[in-house]
Parts: C-alpha cells; sequence; structure tokens
C-alpha cells in the first residue's frame, strides 16, 4: 500500500478547522457584546438623561466583551478542557461581577456573587467538555 498517505491525528485536524469561524460563530459574540454594552450602558445611566458618554460607555464595553468572547471561541479550543473551562468560567465571572459592581454594590458583595458565577459556569463548562469528549 505504498499510494495511502498518512493521516493527521484527529486532534490537528480539529485545530486546523478552528482557524476559520464560521458567520455564525462570529454573529454570537457580537450579539452578546451588544446586549452587554446596551446593559452597561443602562446600568452606568442610573436613571439619568443619555448623553455621548454614555453611548460611548456602552460600545466600549460591547467590544471588549465581544472580543475578549471571539478571542476565547478561537483559543478555546486549543486548551485542554480543565483549562477551556475555567477560561469561560473565569470570563463569566469577571463579566457578571462587573456588571453588578455597577449596581453600586459593595465589592466585597461583587466579588461574592462574581465567584459564584464564576464556579457555577466553569463546572458546567467542564461537565459538558466531559462528556462531550473523543
Amino acid at each position: 500500500m505504498a499510494h495511502a498517505a498518512p493521516t493527521a491525528p484527529r486532534r490537528h485536524r480539529q485545530m486546523a478547522d478552528t482557524k476559520h469561524l464560521s458567520k455564525s460563530e462570529m454573529a454570537l459574540p457580537l450579539l452578546l457584546g451588544l446586549v452587554y454594552g446596551v446593559y452597561a450602558a443602562f446600568m452606568k445611566r442610573q436613571t439619568g438623561p443619555v448623553d455621548a458618554g454614555n453611548v460611548f460607555y456602552g460600545i466600549l464595553c460591547g467590544a471588549l466583551f465581544a472580543a475578549c468572547l471571539f478571542a476565547l471561541a478561537r483559543i478555546g479550543p486549543r486548551l485542554k478542557r480543565e483549562q477551556h473551562a475555567a477560561a469561560y468560567g473565569a470570563f463569566a465571572g469577571v463579566a457578571f461581577g462587573y456588571l453588578y459592581s455597577l449596581a453600586d454594590h459593595s465589592v466585597l458583595r461583587s466579588v461574592g456573587i462574581a465567584l459564584a458565577i464564576a464556579a457555577g459556569v466553569g463546572l458546567a463548562a467542564f461537565y459538558r467538555y466531559y462528556t462531550r469528549e473523543d
């Protein structure tokens, strides 16, 4: 069988497929970033009038959220399942904790809620990756 070429292991083929994300995989971080930005601007406004600073703040928060989520979607599949789950947990905890702190809660309470959210999301992500591995 001299004509049979060796094939790359499955993991290398999966990593090669992550170089190009489809439009739907790009649309989700943008949509979630838009929602996060609008909510952050709404929380920062605190029943005052909408001004240019509020709009810029919402755009900045949404763009940062979408960029981090997009980077996590690109880099995440290359990580081990424990690191992948921890990355999503940390991202969710930081994102939620920041929004919670905008509601004028104490720093200690914001950190506590963020840690609880991070632990929950991290455990759920680990369970998902553990049960769906090759």
